[in-house]
């Protein structure tokens, strides 16, 4: 055992920077429904790979930043991602061994429990039902997952975090 600090904290806070900025970046009206869920999709990538470092509480803080930067209702996000990465955390070992595109199904079912849990929230709420446009993020989430999972991978390698 080794006193040796972590490495790569670093990584980890800049990719849900990143994350949070895409999530608020503005885009048109029409396309704004089809914006992948980023901060969901790189919360899930680092409790999968580094769960010692990124679980349930980073996730519940990345949900409550993504609150605050969205404007949306105040721990709205934080509990949804907060689920998922308790589910991710869980079955860690299990859905590492998995190949990519099984973990891309595994990624879009916690995707759609996230997106059910805010769907929820919505409602409980009073706010608008929103249409079936609402559900296409996560089929996004679903086809972005290997390419996010092969770049976060190969920062992760080269600063020796994964």
């Amino acid at each position: 055992m080794t006193d040796a600090p972590p490495r790569g904290g670093w990584l980890i806070l800049a990719s849900v920077l990143v994350a949070l900025f895409l999530s608020i970046l503005p885009m048109p009206a029409g396309i704004d429904a089809f914006r992948p869920p980023w901060v969901a999709l790189v919360t899930l990538y680092w409790c999968l790979t580094v769960p010692e470092r990124f679980g349930v509480f980073s996730a519940f803080a990345a949900g409550l930043a993504l609150d605050v930067a969205s404007g949306s209702l105040f721990g709205q996000h934080a509990l949804g991602l907060s689920l998922v990465a308790y589910a991710a955390v869980e079955l860690h070992q299990r859905i590492r061994l998995f190949p990519l595109w099984q973990q891309s199904l595994f990624v879009w079912v916690l995707l759609l429990v996230e997106r059910l849990l805010n769907l929820w929230v919505v409602a409980a709420t009073g706010q608008p039902i929103p249409s079936l446009v609402y559900w296409v993020s996560t089929l996004l989430g679903l086809l972005l997952w290997p390419w996010l999972f092969v770049i976060l991978s190969d920062l992760g390698r080269r600063v020796g975090l994964v």
